[in-house]
């Protein structure tokens, strides 16, 4: 008889668990989906979501710090000429200008005969006055030798009354309607005199009022004639804007009329740019001074662009009868780079660090599900 060898019980139990374990995880659920063992569940989520970060995704405009837009200058119109203006000179587009650089000028022909015009009457005004004031002070002084005339001739008639008790009736009577007639005469060219002050003075401020409003007149035309002419506020790059031409949307051209206040080109300092992007009600809240996000623009999909939080609106916008809402947030980025232009849309990853975005959470927490209606 064969003695069979002697076979560890605890080892054939080990194994056969061994073998019925992929069995059982390759089984199905009743609802078609594979079942994870408690072991598998219990594993550590990723670095990301353990350190409590999260990421927003957002939409936006590259936009400039530094900005201006040139317009078709609104002249004083002190006559009835035509508004549209003639450009004469314009910067290429896409040009970069120093501070002080002409960027458009336009046609100053009419506001120089207008300006030669104006300051012809002002001089014929200002003469006319200089001829009213010598003419009031000769009158004036006519009229002074008058009156001291006057009074010299009632001096003489009151003298001659004292001499009444040793004349004759006559002569009496005759020197009292003399000192009568020349005390009335004294008293006309009194009160003439004080009329005519007040009319002439009313006649020399007329014309002085005149020659001022002829003035003012002058410098508008100066100013407009140095706001046909403008240049750059600061350093940065132009790019000219759309406008009707030729019954179709264009660029400027040199020789185009244009209407005032109607946009010809901007001038941006590419140094400092930002994004201004839209960021969705919920996440607004977890926004911090140290959001970081990474740019990426449409055009050059594979560049990006580091930026970093500047400012976010407190108020929340929403379009015409549109429930959602969302917050305007402007970031700025960090380097220089000659694609960055303005008006170009961008798409940003907003990375929200642990320490901002778990507050948040944990409120969210605590407020516990909403109460129903009482």
């Amino acid at each position: 008889m064969v003695r069979l060898p002697e076979v560890d019980v605890a080892a054939v139990l080990v194994i056969a668990a061994l073998c019925c374990f992929p069995a059982g995880c390759g089984r199905a659920s009743g609802n078609g989906a594979a079942t994870l063992p408690k072991s598998l569940e219990a594993l550590p989520a990723p670095a990301q979501a353990a350190a409590g970060g999260r990421v927003v995704r957002a939409t936006g405009t590259v936009q400039a710090v530094r900005s201006l837009t040139v317009r078709v200058p609104q002249l004083s119109q002190a006559t009835t000429r035509n508004p549209q203006l003639t450009l004469t000179a314009l910067v290429p587009n896409g040009s970069a200008v120093k501070k002080g650089t002409v960027l458009v000028e336009f046609d100053q022909t009419a506001q120089i005969d207008d300006l030669r015009e104006a300051k012809s009457k002002l001089d014929d005004l200002e003469h006319q006055l200089e001829e009213k004031r010598a003419l009031v002070n000769s009158d004036s002084v006519k009229r002074i030798a008058d009156i001291r005339q006057a009074e010299v001739e009632l001096g003489k008639a009151e003298l001659e009354l004292q001499k009444g008790p040793v004349l004759a009736e006559l002569e009496r009577r005759k020197n009292e309607v003399l000192a009568a007639s020349a005390r009335d005469r004294l008293a006309s060219l009194n009160k003439s005199h004080e009329s005519r002050l007040k009319a002439e003075a009313a006649a020399v401020r007329v014309l002085e009022l005149k020659v001022q409003r002829q003035g003012v007149v002058v410098e508008r035309l100066k100013n407009n004639i140095e706001s046909l002419e403008v240049k750059a506020p600061h350093d940065g790059m132009v790019a000219l804007e759309n406008v009707w031409r030729s019954g179709s949307m264009g660029p400027p051209q040199v020789g185009d009329q244009v209407w005032p206040n109607q946009p010809v080109l901007r001038i941006f300092d590419p140094s400092e740019m930002v994004v201004d992007a839209q960021v969705n009600e919920p996440d607004v809240a977890v926004l911090g001074s140290m959001a970081h996000a990474i740019v990426r623009l449409d055009a050059y999909p594979d560049t990006a662009f580091d930026a970093q939080l500047e400012s976010a609106s407190p108020v929340a916008t929403a379009g015409l009868e549109s429930p959602v809402k969302s917050f305007s947030a402007r970031f700025r980025i960090g380097r220089r780079d000659p694609r960055l232009l303005p008006d170009l849309s961008a798409s940003m990853e907003i990375d929200i660090p642990g320490e901002i975005a778990r507050p948040a959470v944990s409120a969210a927490a605590s407020a516990g599900p909403p109460r129903g209606r009482q």
